[in-house]
């Protein structure tokens, strides 16, 4: 059951209900995979959805809890920057974080992209009254557990996604406009 109470009132195209179900049901292996890892709040005990409609944008992962959009960006997104500088400007709009990952990135290296993901602020701020790192299923929370997250290089092709105080490879790019770009994406946002 979810808890309504951490859902905000986001814009919502009825037009677009047939086409998110229709990704959701078709969905690329890259998104199969991360959604696996996502999916029934396996990761840090977050609700994810799946093809959100939002607006007029269908985004490939939401959490409403962290006000996170995540993005799979491969193939059929090529050629695609200038939709896809628009559909972030609107969500950053929204107050939203918007994380792209690369499709390759995902395939190959889903472990050093969820090591990323888990290090990521906009997912590992604690939400108030709990600490950063969620209790190992079968234990129970120590009070006041604010274990920091996660620091190092985020995973790109052929790296091993690395957790080190080395400095991000080339091509990786945090702005602080809310999006974080994982890649080249053909000289978008």
């Amino acid at each position: 059951m979810r808890d309504t109470k951490k859902y905000m009132s986001l814009p919502y195209n009825p037009a677009l209900k047939e086409r998110a179900r229709a990704l959701r049901r078709a969905g690329n292996l890259a998104e199969v995979l991360l959604w696996n890892q996502l999916k029934r709040k396996q990761f840090f005990g977050l609700d994810f959805d799946r093809q959100k409609i939002i607006g007029n944008y269908i985004v490939d992962f939401y959490c409403a809890e962290k006000a996170v959009v995540i993005e799979v960006d491969g193939s059929s997104h090529d050629d695609k920057a200038e939709y896809d500088a628009e559909r972030d400007a609107f969500l950053i709009g929204l107050d939203l974080t918007v994380i792209h990952l690369r499709d390759g990135d995902v395939k190959r290296n889903l472990t050093g992209v969820m090591d990323f993901l888990r290090g990521h602020p906009a997912l590992t701020t604690a939400v108030e009254g709990e600490g950063t790192t969620p209790p190992l299923r079968g234990t129970s929370p120590v009070e006041g557990n604010t274990t920091p997250p996660l620091r190092g290089t985020p995973p790109v092709e052929g790296n091993g996604g690395g957790l080190s105080n080395s400095p991000p490879l080339e091509g990786w790019q945090a702005k602080p406009d809310g999006v974080v770009n994982l890649g080249n994406q053909g000289g978008g946002v």
